[in-house]
């Protein structure tokens, strides 16, 4: 048999402070969801957090350089320079876009072959370390 009267819904209301607690299950709190990737462990004091962060630096500095990684450089660069020049030396737009596609092109293999040249130095230097 059909419902007579419709159920009523619930608010969502929000505290003075203009939060607002989401629907579902709030029993724990929001920061303390399980991430896919394996959990970071938190360090216990300053000296074991900067060595965490020390190795993590390394880390990122052992990973052979991309295009892809040179790329997103180079566009970045490029989008700042054309703003240079348009804010800075007064030059119309379309000159400002044109001189950053054209320093796209100049970033790109600039951009790579140093990150190249940067990650050959190091893992030399790593090799000599331990040799």
């Amino acid at each position: 048999m059909a419902q007579a009267k419709k159920k009523r819904k619930s608010r969502h209301r929000g505290t003075q402070a203009g939060t607002v607690e989401a629907r579902g299950r709030t029993s724990r709190p929001s920061g303390e969801r399980k991430r896919s990737t394996a959990p970071a462990k938190k360090p216990a004091n300053r000296a074991e957090a900067r060595e965490q962060a020390r190795q993590k630096r390394a880390d990122r500095f052992d990973q052979p350089p991309t295009w892809r990684g040179a790329l997103n450089r180079a566009l970045f660069a490029a989008a700042l320079f054309g703003i240079l020049i348009v804010i800075a030396f007064g030059r119309p737009i379309g000159d400002g876009i044109a001189l950053a596609g054209l320093m796209v092109f100049m970033y790109l293999p600039m951009s790579y072959y140093t990150d190249k040249f940067l990650y050959n130095r190091r893992q030399r230097q790593k090799q000599a370390g331990r040799g």
